[in-house]
């Protein structure tokens, strides 16, 4: 079972885990430096797929301090390439800042003067939890092709032994945005005594069939890399970059909408040829290849390709409709959490009408939700970006949270209680 003792208060510094070798500027309302702990389960973990995980580590941070009566506590579940690092500012690295810190912190939206804040790395994942580059206890070397198959349903197990292990037994709210939306829908339907409320951002019941083809693209462009060496690169210390590369653009292509990559790219030219014409090549002639060929290179030099793999794989098994006949309403009977769901209207990847289907479900079972569309330019993105409206209804819903239970008013400037 876990290791470490739990604390009440926050993980952030001074920590004996980590260090800062140059000061660094807090911006107001940021939680201040962070540095992870790593709690290991030595209980095996049943996966969905039938195998087993014999042990694992998971990366976490925490935010604010758990309350005497426990309740208070938020799970934060990452979408697929972020992490545990949902706020503040890294301890290794000052430029680092959280991939939620616009929505977590004192008097943000998830106040941390409030709530106890918990961001956790999943397993399978290449940020410090237990996966494919981690070394299999049976044989001494890195697991790479032989980690098992995951589920989103793992990942909610596992996470349920991370609750255990810091005695809470209910949360205050689970939430999610794309990816993890799906871990926090999972977290109410098969933890329904343990959920007082969901929050499900830019999220899907399933995955359509153009986005399973669209995952399978990226696969593909990875496991057909000569350096991919069967899932096993590690053994031949190799990366392999350019599939990973392209499994990026595509993935990137698709969490913005059209009119935001018009706006920001449209038709420009990278560097026109002397007489302003076209180079008539393959090399980069547009904004918009250049932007893709960057960000698809810099995800190569951080990202795990055996996890980009998994969890792709695991976004195309979600479905908590298909033991129920495809009717998620049935699906939906067994939960006791309120629910706020958001969409945004340029979300193709997620669009408003997953999240409409969500809702149609909940309400045929007469559980409380409260629903939002916002209309923003910013595609599947926009759950990441600063929109006072998104924020705006974030924050209301997690006043009437705290209002709910006891936890005080929000001061809006400082976010001290009244």
């Amino acid at each position: 079972m876990a290791e470490l003792t739990v604390p009440d208060s926050s993980s952030t510094l001074p920590d004996s885990t980590a260090s800062v070798t140059a000061p660094v500027a807090i911006p107001a309302g940021s939680v201040g430096v962070v540095a992870p702990r790593f709690i290991s389960f030595d209980e095996p973990l049943a996966l969905t797929s039938g195998q087993v995980l014999p042990s694992y580590e998971l990366a976490v941070e925490t935010y604010g301090t758990l309350n005497e009566q426990r309740n208070n506590a938020v799970l934060v579940c990452h979408a697929l390439n972020a992490s545990h690092h949902v706020a503040g500012v890294a301890a290794e690295n000052p430029k680092d800042v959280g991939w939620w810190d616009n929505m977590v912190g004192p008097g943000k939206a998830v106040d941390t003067e409030r709530f106890f804040v918990i961001g956790v790395n999943n397993i399978g994942s290449c940020f410090g939890s237990t996966g494919p580059a981690s070394i299999n206890p049976d044989t001494g070397k890195p697991w790479g092709a032989a980690f098992p198959m995951l589920t989103v349903e793992d990942w909610v197990r596992a996470q349920a032994r991370l609750a255990d292990y810091f005695n809470i037994d209910k949360f205050a709210a689970v939430m999610g945005g794309s990816l993890g939306g799906m871990q926090a829908l999972s977290w109410a339907i098969t933890c329904p005594e343990r959920v007082e409320h969901c929050i499900v951002i830019a999220s899907t019941p399933r995955l359509s069939a153009q986005n399973i083809g669209f995952n399978e693209v990226a696969r593909r462009s990875i496991i057909s890399d000569p350096d991919f060496n069967g899932g096993d690169y590690y053994a031949h210390n190799t990366v392999p970059r350019q599939g990973l590369s392209v499994a990026r653009m595509v993935g990137h292509i698709t969490y913005l909408s059209d009119d935001d990559m018009a706006v920001k790219f449209g038709r420009t030219q990278r560097a026109p040829a002397d007489n302003g014409e076209f180079h008539y090549g393959y090399d980069v002639e547009f904004e918009v290849e250049s932007y893709l060929r960057y960000q698809g290179e810099k995800f190569s030099t951080y990202f795990d390709a055996n996890t980009y793999l998994l969890i792709t794989r695991a976004l195309d098994y979600f479905d908590p409709s298909r033991n129920f006949g495809g009717d998620l309403a049935r699906a939906l009977e067994a939960v006791k959490a309120g629910f706020l769901l958001v969409s945004f209207s340029t979300d193709w990847r997620f669009p408003p009408e997953r999240s409409h289907e969500i809702v149609r479900a909940l309400l045929k079972n007469r559980v409380p939700v409260t629903y939002a569309e916002i209309n923003a330019p910013h595609g599947h993105d926009a759950f990441l970006l600063d929109d006072a409206r998104y924020h705006s209804v974030v924050q209301g819903y997690y006043d009437r949270i705290a209002a709910q239970l006891g936890l005080g008013e929000r001061t809006k400037t400082t976010g001290v209680l009244a």
